[in-house]
């Protein structure tokens, strides 16, 4: 076998390669638990942390259920809560550049974390900025 032949890059948003990537539903879960343990602890995070509820549970599971249909996965979210539109959702929350960017920061750490491809973390969170500034009242990310 020639040493040259590229490997089979998988081509992230195509079929649900995003979704196997991150480990499919068991894997997006421990992104999410990595997420809201770093808007737990994260001083930058105190104000979107207070937007949630105290009890964080169902926060975790709608975030993974709707992440994991984002992702071409399956539809989890939409299983259990019905259809969601991301702006409708966040639309009695007051979100600036501030919250979302503390939001992200949450998020890219809790990517970093994962045993993701590098090229599937910079992919993710790239396309996480989407919805991200969806909601955003400022300039986008």
């Amino acid at each position: 076998m020639n040493d040259s032949v590229s490997q089979i890059v998988p081509l992230y948003g195509v079929g649900d390669a995003s979704y196997q990537a991150a480990g499919g539903e068991i894997g997006i879960r421990r992104l999410v638990d990595a997420f809201y343990d770093e808007m737990e602890t994260l001083p930058q995070a105190k104000v979107i942390r207070a937007m949630h509820a105290d009890n964080l549970t169902t926060s975790r599971d709608k975030l993974a259920r709707f992440l994991c249909g984002w992702l071409n996965g399956p539809n989890r979210y939409k299983e259990k809560y019905g259809a969601i539109s991301i702006p409708a959702a966040h639309a009695h929350l007051v979100i600036s550049a501030v919250e979302r960017d503390a939001w992200l920061n949450c998020m890219e750490r809790a990517i970093s974390a994962q045993a993701y491809p590098d090229d599937f973390k910079t992919y993710l969170l790239r396309q996480l900025k989407v919805p991200a500034n969806r909601i955003t009242k400022d300039e986008p990310a």
